[in-house]
């Protein structure tokens, strides 16, 4: 029969979690298992010595957790200096006994193991260090150089079992730094197996650019994330992030924010684009895919939010400099904090930083809307597949912080319009077309809005001119069954208002004709209505004078009548 398992019984044996500090590493994980060693393993230059660090630091700093940093390669001065041209002050904390670094020297040539091998002059050295500044937290790096000299299989795994055995009795959470092997996790292919967890560091260089992963190997009792992370080691540490999206659970603004354009925003439901929404421009070169991005930076600037532009082509002098021929001045805003431009080849490193530096400006600069110009740029160094996925953590990277994101793209010249270089069209809400409309040996420009998701928009072919004064879009105009752009609209609009102009004189001609024959009938009816008069005028002083016979006749008649009555 099967125990029955108490809600007493379950809460005990939750796994507990010390939280790093590190940015994205305690989203991935919640934190190291607490009281219990972790091995941080990798190859060369990828940055295990540092994450520990800062393991150390952000648990003296913020947690109010002493640690000791045991090195048996550098000694605690090259530590010191090494950390500290990452802002970390570590003579600070030293000296309000917050962290002890220690530097334990092997060398092998001294090395010889006589009867049974020991590690307790180890213990009582890290266990005075512990007791001196009441640690909770311990590193050790790296582990190779402490078995540096032992040649027996069997009593380096026994040694590193009853190290870590060692360090859960004392209820430490370690972190355990270790060299990579051949075909396994470490040098010696042990030290896996006895942590409780597991975080691998990889540094590689693909096609001449270097990116830093993270991967979580294994956590005893607890979920985490498996996937690769890229991190970035800069002047503030190390970041980690975990881009991965696990679900479509953004929300969906009803809010507009204007494109910058009058005209464009009628074409959008009469408000422009949607709050959050992602926005895709594609065009062949010189359509004016960048000038119309910089009229929603313009927009957003003026409105007092925060606007993020990342250029992968041209400096943000040249970008300042190109947009006043449109009539659009953004160093006001650069200047006032509003505007900030990050500009860099995406050569010059890999796919995965370029994420994460994207990640980090926006965390540190919270914008309300973002441009990428060009996107297109990424597949010098990835595939179209590898930019499809970069683009995608990116749109739900800007969904999920409800951050209206633009992106420009360029299309080569013939293609379909409804394709892009690396079709990433479905993960638009928007999407706009400028292209380059060629007729009767003239070049001009058009666009199309192709969709935009949950709002009606207009169909119609605009074409556009950029001014001084900005991007005018002008009224469709068609003729001769097609749309007619340039020199060949204003020729037919010309023929138009000469052909209107002949139909108004003809109109006008006819009002005079019918405006003469209504006068003649006018003056017609008018002597009608006078002779009419004039007749009954006469009827009236007829039909009076025998009235006024035919009185004195029964005057005369009265009288006659009267005398000849008897008296």
């Amino acid at each position: 029969m099967s125990k029955k398992i108490h809600t007493t019984d379950v809460q005990k044996y939750n796994l507990k979690k010390s939280l790093t500090g590190i940015h994205g590493l305690d989203e991935i994980t919640g934190g190291l298992p607490k009281g219990r060693p972790t091995l941080v393993c990798g190859n060369v230059g990828c940055g295990k010595t540092l994450l520990a660090m800062e393991f150390l630091v952000h648990g003296a700093k913020e947690y109010d957790e002493p640690g000791i940093f045991m090195s048996f390669d550098e000694t605690a001065e090259d530590i010191v200096v090494n950390v500290e041209s990452l802002a970390f002050n570590i003579n600070d904390l030293m000296k309000s006994k917050k962290i002890i670094l220690d530097h334990v020297y092997i060398d092998r040539k001294d090395f010889e193991v006589t009867g049974e091998y020991d590690l307790e002059g180890l213990f009582i050295r890290l266990e005075y260090a512990i007791n001196t500044i009441g640690a909770k937290r311990v590193v050790l790096d790296t582990i190779e150089s402490l078995f540096a000299g032992l040649q027996s299989h069997n009593i380096l795994r026994a040694e590193l079992r009853r190290l870590f055995r060692w360090l859960k009795e004392k209820g430490l959470t370690a972190i355990i730094t270790a060299e990579r092997g051949d075909g396994v996790l470490t040098r010696h292919g042990i030290e896996e197996y006895v942590a409780d967890c597991v975080i691998l560091l990889d540094h590689r260089v693909e096609g001449q650019r270097s990116t830093r992963r993270l991967r979580v190997v294994k956590y005893r009792g607890s979920t985490h994330g498996a996937n690769e992370y890229p991190f970035l080691i800069d002047t503030a540490g190390i970041s980690v992030f975990p881009i991965t999206s696990l679900g479509l659970e953004h929300k969906a603004s009803t809010e507009h924010i204007s494109t910058g354009i009058p005209r464009l925003d009628t074409m959008l439901d009469g408000r422009g684009y949607f709050c959050g929404s992602s926005i895709l421009v594609s065009g062949t070169a010189g359509t004016g895919k960048t000038s119309l991005a910089i009229h929603l930076v313009k927009s957003t600037c003026q409105r007092g939010e925060r606007c993020l532009y990342i250029a992968s082509e041209e400096s943000m002098y040249q970008i300042i400099r190109n947009s006043r021929s449109i009539g659009i001045d953004l160093e006001p805003f650069i200047e006032s904090g509003i505007l900030r431009f990050n500009a860099s080849r995406p050569t010059s490193f890999g796919m995965e930083n370029h994420l994460v530096t994207i990640h980090k400006l926006i965390d540190e600069f919270n914008p309300s809307v973002c441009v990428m110009d060009p996107i297109s740029n990424y597949s010098d160094i990835g595939s179209n597949d590898e930019v499809k996925i970069l683009m995608m953590r990116l749109v739900d990277l800007m969904k999920s912080r409800n951050i209206t994101s633009i992106y420009t793209t360029l299309t080569a010249q013939g293609e379909f319009i409804d394709n892009t270089d690396i079709g990433i069209s479905s993960l638009m809400d928007t999407w706009i077309v400028l292209k380059t409309l060629e007729y009767n040996g003239e070049r001009t420009r058009g666009l199309y809005v192709i969709k935009s998701r949950g709002m009606s928009h207009s169909n119609q072919i605009r074409e556009f001119i950029i001014t001084d004064k900005g991007i005018e879009l002008l009224d469709a105009y068609t003729g001769s069954g097609m749309v007619l752009t340039g020199t060949a609209r204003i020729v037919q609009e010309a023929k138009d208002r000469a052909d209107d102009f002949i139909i108004k004189q003809k109109m006008e001609r006819r009002l005079r004709e019918l405006e003469s024959k209504r006068k003649e009938a006018e003056a017609r009816v008018e002597a009608l209505m006078s002779a009419i008069a004039n007749d009954q005028a006469e009827i009236d002083m007829i039909l009076s004078q025998e009235s006024a016979r035919i009185d004195i006749r029964e005057k005369v008649t009265a009288e006659i009548l009267k005398k000849r009555q008897p008296e």
